[in-house]
């Protein structure tokens, strides 16, 4: 129904009424003139939230950027709120929104952190003070909280039994993951004498019937969720952690590839799809590979010799996929910070992790097994789609390469012009913060029940199938690759998944840009070297300290994007994860 303006109100063509749509800073007001939105500025929704049908006061000021302010809320949506108390006001946590509310009402002291509904505080968390909050606020803040409470799933001892099921007991495959990993997805063995590779994932779908309850809660989920030092597993952690683990020196089944290499020609001359039953030998760390790869073995029998000698044949194998494969796709040097909690939930350190050799070679086995996967569904499924960048984005990354000082020029294809910039980077070793513009210039990539290539990896078809323990997207394709049917929601599916996905990421983000935030309180009026990474929002990312921490400078003076330079930290919040520093002139 349209949205009518209250009768005081009519006479009088400075008044508007529409629904307000909150946006991190600012707000608009969304009216039937679909083509007339208002922007209003966040210090004047008077109490307003997003959904809120309001009357509005238009500001006739050519220049200003915010053309009303709210006057009266008509109709309050009434949702529940997470909400902190400052200077006795209640403010919304996502937005620091100021609410409409009875100062008289609030019972919560400074700091609290509170669930209002109805106008009214129904359940107070707990204190912005205290570290440990922080995840169930990111948690709120994403509706992923219902991850904390212990679901009444049935308990599965066992899969099902099948007289096709292979037996690969005797073939030494083994994992290699993260030291913390406790959940196993994939086991890898290379045949050297036939050229055959082995890649062994988790037979979820086994212990998981489609439409039971542990299923749908695995849907709702989407995804695994990490955290720092911690993990929300997609699966019942006697499922993610036991049975469907792909543990040492037990039978699991396993859903396998045995892939058919041609080594001249870096490719695979075909592949055979089947359900087994494995034993992993051995549980290797990325460090420890790391080492045999370089020929530091800590071996201690036969089996490790045996299996190092086959991996170390693997990684030349995959080696030589990988260079074929980057004359498609792309080679990004990208670097992950991992946050590390102390007892107290405050960071103690921030460590890098980059892409190893071990990382390489799991990467290459797996890709060639989600190669395989897709290749097998046909035109459709469930795919791993990654759209090729637009042009305005293309254009926006040739000018702010040559802000760095380099000279690229567009080139015929899309790749061309990303080679062609990486290879003038590289010539003046500016080839990291090259890449980091590469990629902020990308596609978010997603699921589609239509193969659309995967634009970064350089693939035609490309689809999810390793890690069906903590990823919906792989369950869904076994079970479309052992029944040969497609699920008649699968757009329906895709959909909720690509939206977990990004939910997922957005709380991630959250939670540790709080920890950076409380980090940076208790550290007030120090030195620290950062560069610049946003010219237009003024914002630097620290070098030392809290690596990878982000803080928006009050004195920015056009310093070049990438320059490095000292910052002191002026001032934090824990509430809105902001931190503001002055560069030291």
């Amino acid at each position: 129904m349209p949205i009518k303006i209250p009768e005081k109100y009519q006479s009088n063509s400075k008044y508007e009424v529409g629904t307000i749509e909150l946006r991190s800073t600012y707000a608009k007001l969304i009216t039937n003139n679909e083509n007339h939105k208002l922007l209003i500025d966040k210090d004047h929704l008077c109490g307003a939230y997003d959904g809120d049908t309001v009357v509005v006061q238009k500001i006739f000021n050519p220049r200003a950027r915010f053309k009303a302010k709210v006057i009266e809320v008509l109709k309050s949506e009434n949702k529940q709120l997470l909400c902190y108390v400052k200077n006795g006001q209640l403010f919304s946590v996502k937005e620091d929104v100021l609410l409409k509310f009875n100062q008289a009402d609030i019972v919560a002291k400074e700091g609290d952190i509170v669930v209002i509904a109805k106008e009214k505080i129904i359940e107070i968390i707990g204190n912005i003070d205290n570290p440990k909050i922080d995840e169930i606020i990111s948690l709120i803040l994403y509706s992923e909280d219902y991850r904390l409470k212990k679901e009444d799933l049935e308990n599965i001892t066992e899969g099902k039994t099948f007289d096709k099921r292979v037996d690969l007991t005797h073939l030494p495959f083994c994992t290699i993951d993260p030291a913390t990993a406790k959940d196993h997805d994939d086991a890898i063995y290379f045949d050297e004498q036939n050229d055959i590779l082995y890649v062994a994932i988790a037979d979820v779908s086994s212990y998981v019937p489609q439409g039971s309850n542990i299923d749908k809660q695995a849907f709702k989920r989407g995804l695994s969720m990490y955290l720092p030092g911690k993990v929300l597993p997609m699966l019942p952690a006697y499922l993610s952690e036991d049975l469907c683990s792909l543990k040492p020196d037990v039978d699991r089944f396993s859903f396998v590839f045995a892939m058919y290499i041609d080594r001249k020609n870096s490719q695979v001359i075909k592949s055979e799809l089947f359900e087994a039953t494995i034993n992993s030998k051995r549980k290797f760390s990325y460090g420890r590979i790391d080492r045999a790869l370089k020929g530091q073995r800590d071996q201690h029998d036969n089996l490790d010799k045996e299996i190092f000698n086959s991996l170390d044949s693997l990684y030349k194998v995959t080696q030589a996929f990988k260079t074929k494969r980057l004359k498609t796709g792309y080679d990004f040097r990208t670097t992950e910070f991992r946050l590390v909690l102390n007892k107290q939930q405050q960071i103690e350190s921030v460590s890098k992790e980059e892409s190893s050799p071990s990382h390489s070679l799991v990467e290459e086995c797996m890709l060639l097994a989600n190669i395989q996967a897709a290749q097998k569904l046909g035109s459709n499924g469930i795919f791993r789609v990654h759209d090729e960048p637009t042009l305005q984005k293309i254009n926006q990354l040739i000018t702010d390469i040559n802000l760095l000082g380099l000279e690229v020029s567009p080139q015929k294809t899309v790749h061309r012009t990303i080679v062609h910039a990486q290879k003038k980077a590289a010539q003046v070793g500016l080839s990291k913060e090259v890449d980091e513009l590469i990629i902020k210039s990308q596609q978010q990539a997603h699921y589609s029940s239509a193969n659309g290539g995967h634009f970064g990896l350089g693939f035609e078809h490309y689809s999810h199938f390793t890690s069906p323990i903590r990823r919906y997207s792989d369950l869904v394709l076994h079970r479309i690759l052992k029944t040969k049917v497609v699920p008649k929601d699968i757009d329906t599916v895709c959909e909720s998944i690509s939206s977990a996905e990004r939910n997922i990421a957005s709380c991630v983000w959250d939670f540790e840009d709080r920890k950076y935030a409380r980090w940076a309180g208790n550290n007030l009026y120090k030195e620290f070297m950062v560069k610049l990474v946003d010219i237009e929002k003024n914002i630097v990312e620290l070098l030392d300290g809290a690596v990878g921490a982000k803080v928006i400078i009050t004195n920015y003076k056009g310093q070049k994007l990438f320059s490095k330079f000292k910052v002191k930290l002026l001032s934090s919040d824990v509430v809105t994860k902001e931190i503001i520093g002055e560069v030291k002139y």
